[in-house]
C-alpha cells in the first residue's frame, strides 16, 4: 500500500531527526508520554472521535501518527514544510508524505500545520484527558509521581481504627482507592477509574475493546461498586464475562448463573441509582440464553471475546 511504504520512509527520517535534536524528556515515563500525546492530538481534527489516538497514545508520537494519520480530517488541514526536511518525500506520495512528515516531527514548527475552522477536542481524547486528571486528583497517585513517601490518604488511614483483614479466598480482588462520597455521605456517582482487577489479560482486553471502554486499562467505580468498563460517549456501565461457560457441566452452569445473578443485582442497583444503563457482555450465545432464562429483564450482549 502506497501510504505504508511512504510512512515507513518518513518514520525513518523522523527518528533520524530525533536523534540529532535535543533529547525529549523520555525519562518521564510512558504515562507522561501518553499525556503529552493526548494534549498534542487534541489540537487536531479527527474523523473517528479520537479513538485511534487514545488507543495508541502510549506509543512514541511518530508511531502514533503513522497509525492514526488516516483518521485525520484532511479537508481541514494545510501542511507547510517550513524546515525543508520533508522535501525528500517521493514525488508520487508527496500529498500524503509531506503532511505525515510534518505532523510526525518531534516538534511541529510554527505555521507548519494550519487547521481550518475551530477545533473541538475529539470526544475520546477529551474523556481520556479528563480520566487522567481524575486519577491524579487522588493525593496518593500525585505523591507517587513526586516521590512522596506518605500520601495524605495514607496519613488519614493511619488515623482511622484498624480493621481486621478480610479472609483470603478465591474471589479476592486487589484494594481500590477510597470511594469518593457526596454531601450526604453516600458513595459518589462520579465515575472514578481504577486499575483492572486481577491479571486476566483476555478479560481486560475484551472490557477495553467491546463497549469500547472510556478508560482503557481501567475499571471504574460508580456508587461504590466496581464495573469492568464505562462505555465511550454514553452513560452505560458494563460487566464482562469471558469464561468458557459452554464447557461447564450442567450443575456447574446452574451454580455459576446463581453466583453471577448476585453480582449482577448489586451492580445493576448501583448503576440505576446513579442514572446509568447496565449491560452484561458474555462470550457465547449459550451464556446469554442461560442469563435471560434466569432474568429476562437483563440486557445481555454476546461479545464473541475468546479465552
Amino acid at each position: 500500500m502506497r501510504f505504508r511504504t511512504c510512512s515507513a520512509l518518513l518514520l525513518l527520517l523522523v527518528f533520524s531527526a530525533c536523534a540529532t535534536s535535543t533529547p525529549s524528556p523520555g525519562a518521564r515515563g510512558a504515562r507522561s508520554q501518553r499525556l503529552a500525546n493526548l494534549q498534542r492530538a487534541a489540537k487536531l481534527p479527527w474523523t473517528d472521535g479520537g479513538r485511534c489516538v487514545v488507543h495508541e497514545a502510549s506509543r512514541p508520537w511518530p508511531v502514533l501518527m503513522e497509525r492514526c494519520y488516516p483518521a485525520l480530517d484532511h479537508d481541514r488541514l494545510e501542511f507547510h514544510d517550513t524546515t525543508g526536511r520533508c522535501a525528500v518525500a517521493s514525488a508520487d506520495a508527496a500529498a500524503v508524505g509531506v503532511g505525515f512528515c510534518v505532523l510526525a516531527a518531534p516538534e511541529i514548527a510554527v505555521g507548519a500545520v494550519i487547521v481550518v475552522g475551530v477545533v473541538v477536542v475529539a470526544v475520546a481524547i477529551k474523556e481520556a484527558l479528563d480520566a487522567y486528571e481524575l486519577r491524579h486528583a487522588y493525593p496518593e497517585e500525585a505523591g507517587t509521581s513526586r516521590g512522596a513517601k506518605v500520601s495524605s490518604r495514607e496519613a488519614e488511614a493511619q488515623r482511622q481504627p484498624r480493621q481486621k483483614p478480610e479472609p483470603a479466598g478465591q474471589d479476592w480482588q486487589p484494594p481500590v482507592p477510597p470511594v469518593p462520597v457526596d454531601r450526604t455521605g453516600h458513595a459518589s456517582c462520579e465515575p472514578v477509574p481504577v486499575p483492572h482487577a486481577g491479571e486476566d489479560d483476555a478479560h481486560n482486553e475484551c472490557a477495553d475493546r467491546v463497549p469500547p471502554n472510556r478508560y482503557p486499562g481501567m475499571d471504574v467505580l460508580v456508587g461504590g461498586v466496581r464495573f469492568d468498563a464505562l462505555q465511550v460517549g454514553v452513560r452505560v456501565l458494563w460487566e464482562i464475562k469471558t469464561h468458557r461457560f459452554d464447557t461447564y457441566p450442567a450443575f456447574i452452569r446452574r451454580r455459576e448463573i446463581e453466583k453471577e445473578l448476585e453480582q449482577i443485582e448489586k451492580e445493576q442497583d448501583a448503576a440505576v441509582a446513579c442514572g446509568y444503563g447496565y449491560v452484561i457482555g458474555v462470550s457465547t450465545q449459550a451464556h446469554k440464553v442461560a442469563l435471560l432464562e434466569a432474568d429476562p429483564s437483563l440486557d445481555v450482549v454476546v461479545t464473541g471475546c475468546k479465552r
